[in-house]
């Protein structure tokens, strides 16, 4: 417990030119030492080419591919006798959409092209036919979790349950 109170929730800021939180977490994510607005380049540069792809509106695009490739359910590793067990998880939404935007970017920077923007609109265009790594990601972690549902009572309880 922190012994100064609680930390305060801050809101995500929107970006400059599409006013979308979501495109902000994407740049945050993408940053790599700090550069911001090489992130933001890429991005930029992603949409570009997304929207001379689909000829639709790239956020659009954006909002369907994140939505596709996020998770409902997830594993967890509890030990349990002596053994580690993969339990599954509800995940919440926030949480599973940080999860999204990160397999998005581990399938974008995976895949081979010149540049980063060009891997990731490609990834984003994938994931809205359902295809590519990051939707591959998610399915693997909903097999998962469908396989070991049998360990489901396993998990933990909230404290009052327990008195």
């Amino acid at each position: 417990m922190a012994r100064r109170g609680t930390a305060e929730t801050r809101t995500v800021k929107s970006d400059p030119i599409y006013r979308n939180r979501c495109v902000n977490m994407l740049v945050n994510r993408i940053m790599k030492h700090g550069k911001k607005s090489l992130a933001y380049q890429i991005l930029y540069r992603a949409v570009q080419k997304i929207h001379q792809k689909t000829k639709t509106n790239p956020l659009f695009v954006l909002r369907q591919a994140i939505r596709r490739i996020t998770p409902r359910i997830g594993v967890k590793a509890r030990r349990k006798s002596g053994l580690i067990r993969q339990i599954p998880i509800e995940i919440k939404p926030e949480q599973a959409r940080v999860l999204a935007i990160r397999w998005l970017l581990e399938a974008s920077r995976k895949r081979s092209g010149p540049n980063m923007a060009i891997k990731l609109s490609a990834e984003l265009v994938d994931a809205v036919k359902g295809k590519g790594g990051a939707v591959r990601k998610k399915q693997e972690t909903h097999r998962m979790a469908k396989a070991n549902r049998v360990f489901a009572h396993l998990r933990r309880r909230s404290r009052n349950k327990r008195r």
